[in-house]
């Protein structure tokens, strides 16, 4: 699945364990979009990459782990929450859990976290546009 976009600010994933997900918890800095909650893998654009190769080297960064586009399984474009800037882009991809092992966090956050997705959803401290797009991908499966 490809997603066609020339113009964007950034790409989030969720990467799916099952029925858990990868997340994050973003440093506490205050010169930072919001510090301090859980996030998902991802993050802007570098030059003209397109959407695909935004996400791949945002998660080989965060995460250490090549992820294959050939994996994803949903994409949307939303407007950004910031109003000055670009639309971002929602991809979901199931991954094996063995991929876990491989992991190696980088500079970017506290700590990681496999959790169950209803519980991601359902904090309070999680970025909550990505947990209404998380919620978007779910609805459309029903």
């Amino acid at each position: 699945m490809t997603l066609d976009v020339t113009s964007f600010h950034g790409a989030k994933i969720a990467l799916l364990v099952g029925d858990a997900i990868v997340t994050f918890l973003r440093d506490d800095k205050p010169d930072i979009d919001w510090p301090g909650r859980w996030d998902l893998p991802g993050g802007g654009r570098e030059g003209d990459e397109s959407v695909t190769e935004c996400i791949c080297r945002e998660v080989m960064e965060e995460f250490g782990i090549a992820i294959d586009p050939a994996n994803f399984i949903w994409s949307r474009v939303y407007p950004s929450v910031f109003p000055d800037r670009a639309d971002d882009a929602f991809l979901v991809a199931p991954i094996p859990a063995e991929m876990l092992d491989q992991v190696r966090f980088g500079s970017e956050g506290q700590r990681w976290a496999l959790v169950p997705v209803a519980e991601y959803l359902a904090k309070d401290d999680a970025v909550p546009h990505h947990q209404r797009r998380l919620r978007d991908y779910l609805h459309s499966r029903s």
